[in-house]
């Protein structure tokens, strides 16, 4: 099987190399040495460079070509090597399986290992897909609707009971007045007992609904509830079974690394890895040029097919080693390879040196994972940053969105698992993102933010001319829990917003425009530029509320934060340049 391809397969002969600067690069820990990332010396690193570029949009147009490729999204990726008499040549990998298949003709193997808990993978599999269908026809219950239907049927009849019974007892309140005063005692005994019968005769009704209620309804609890139970039963059993099959995995999985030594998943990663760990692109070509004795000059990894689940892939698009499976791996699998030379760049003492008045000097961009992340300002106890579009500020839920401000901050820095966040920017919103390093300071910070005595400045391009110079934006906000995270103007139970807006300059048939909020909720510029109650024209790249317009970025910048330093005691002015 051919695994090795020569660069004409991908490029046209004649193709020259423009720009010889990386545009990104993979970096681990070195293994041998101890040093890591964080010092920034002698890293063990990798470059995706013009040429790998350039060689996986030759494999791109190949994908194109074969309907095959466009059935599943996922990962794929090019390694540009250097055969021992010096001869370069190519190899492509896909992340997991392609189209159910681990091994394909012209692509890298996987790693060594899947073979051995095949088997057991594949009977694995097998019953977690049972137990997925077991609870999907459980969830799916018609006694959950019938419950449904026949409480919601009963609380009406209650209501109206209810309703009936309220207007008879301030019938009878009135009768008694009445009679009180116009019948004899006998009379108004027999009178009273009559309306104190009515009263009883009234409650029985009551109960005799409730009791009706409770023999018709009990019986679909309970079998919700046995239900219930187990559904929860067999997510535990899958819990189980897929821990039991991760943990084989990771102990039949051996990786090597160009100094020729092999280790496990399970000793790579002793506190447990994610699924899939080991699969993915960067360590099957690594893996493979450091068992074939091929020397890696630069690799790139892109997405092909459908969007991933949270619209976060996007096909065409190169994406640098995932947080969670392959950062961890990189400096292992790089060690062997020659250390670059130490980089140029001030150690961290030096960039904790105060400037006059006690200000700290601006750190250096740092590059973790695709995107640059420029510090603005940087002290001992907070740190502030230039969020880029399209990455989150702190880590989501699940898996998939743990790749974020923060966490490239928490591998990146010495002491960063003391960072925390202090507010929050969308994930498509660029601009200024403040974090703290220590417990105190985040209190005092998030304070500040609660008491609304931070004050923001935001610039945006709206998506048609805005009429107004300036003014006010007021419109509660509340957020539909079945439509997450879209927002929406809600007058009964929206929590009050408040925006204030100023045109910077009309640009043909868009308007820029300085946005001051003065309340802080979800989406609120956006929302408020959106609505027809606001500015009733969406953000430029704003789909989720309405452009339709085709570009690369929500055009939402946080321009500016003023705030005062908890421990300087003074105010601290940051600004990040708008990017559009």
């Amino acid at each position: 099987m051919v695994v090795l391809h020569t660069l004409s397969d991908f490029i046209d002969c004649d193709f020259t190399v423009s720009d010889l600067s990386p545009s990104y690069w993979y970096e681990g820990r070195c293994l041998e040495t101890g040093v890591g990332v964080a010092s920034r010396r002698h890293r063990l690193r990798l470059p995706r460079t013009s040429m790998s570029e350039a060689i996986a949009h030759g494999l791109m147009q190949q994908l194109t070509n074969n309907d095959c490729y466009s059935r599943e999204g996922k990962m794929y990726g090019v390694l540009l090597v250097e055969l021992p008499n010096g001869e370069q040549r190519v190899l492509k990998a896909f992340s997991g399986l392609l189209n159910g298949c681990s091994l394909v003709a012209g692509w890298v193997p996987p790693i060594p290992g899947r073979d051995e808990v095949a088997l057991e993978e594949a009977r694995t599999l097998a019953e977690l897909d049972k137990i997925k269908q077991e609870i999907l026809c459980l969830k799916q219950l018609t006694e959950r609707q019938q419950y449904e239907t026949l409480s919601d049927e009963f609380e009406r009849q209650l209501q109206a009971m209810s309703d009936r019974h309220r207007h008879c007892k301030h019938q009878r309140q009135e009768k008694r007045q009445q009679i009180c005063n116009t019948l004899t005692p006998e009379a108004l005994a027999i009178a009273i007992e009559q309306l104190d019968e009515e009263s009883r005769q009234q409650g029985i009704e009551r109960r005799q609904l409730k009791r009706q209620q409770n023999e018709v309804l009990q019986p679909l609890q309970q079998l919700i509830a046995a239900t219930d139970a187990r559904i929860s039963e067999l997510k535990q059993q899958r819990k189980a079974l897929s821990r039991q099959l991760q943990a084989q995995m990771q102990a039949s999985y051996s990786l090597t690394n160009f100094s020729g030594r092999s280790l496990s998943l399970q000793q790579l990663m002793p506190g447990g890895s994610p699924t899939g760990t080991g699969d993915c692109c960067a360590p099957k070509l690594l893996h493979y040029a450091a068992t074939h004795n091929l020397k890696p000059l630069a690799m790139a990894e892109f997405w092909w097919g459908a969007s991933s689940v949270n619209q976060d892939k996007i096909q065409g698009e190169f994406y640098g080693a995932c947080v969670e499976r392959c950062q961890p791996l990189m400096g292992f699998l790089l060690s062997g390879l020659r250390p670059n030379p130490p980089a140029p760049l001030p150690t961290f003492a030096q960039r904790l040196e105060e400037r006059e008045g006690g200000v700290r000097i601006p750190s250096p961009d740092r590059v973790w994972g695709e995107v640059t992340l420029p510090i603005l300002y940087e002290d001992e106890w907070l740190i502030a940053v230039n969020k880029p579009a399209g990455l989150l500020s702190v880590p989501g839920r699940y898996r998939d969105r743990q790749d974020s401000v923060l966490s490239r901050l928490r591998h990146l820095l010495p002491d960063g698992m003391a960072l925390a966040s202090v507010h929050r920017l969308d994930q498509e919103t660029s601009g200024v993102l403040l974090l703290a390093r220590d417990r105190q300071t985040h209190k005092q910070l998030s304070q500040q933010f609660q008491q609304r005595q931070v004050h923001k400045v935001y610039e945006a391009i709206l998506s048609g001319v805005v009429v107004a110079e300036q003014g006010v934006i007021a419109l509660p906000l509340w957020g539909d829990p079945e439509n997450r995270p879209y927002q929406k103007v809600d007058w009964q139970n929206g929590k009050p917003s408040l925006t204030n807006f100023q045109v910077i300059s009309r640009e043909q048939d868009y308007t820029r425009v300085e946005f001051t909020p003065l309340t802080g909720r979800t989406h609120q510029l956006r929302v408020h530029a959106a609505d027809v109650r606001g500015l009733g024209i969406a953000i430029l790249g704003d789909r989720l509320y309405g452009c339709d317009a085709v570009t690369s970025r929500l055009h939402l910048h946080a321009r500016e934060l003023h705030f005062e330093h908890p421990q300087l005691k003074k105010t601290l002015y940051l600004k990040a340049i708008t990017p559009f």
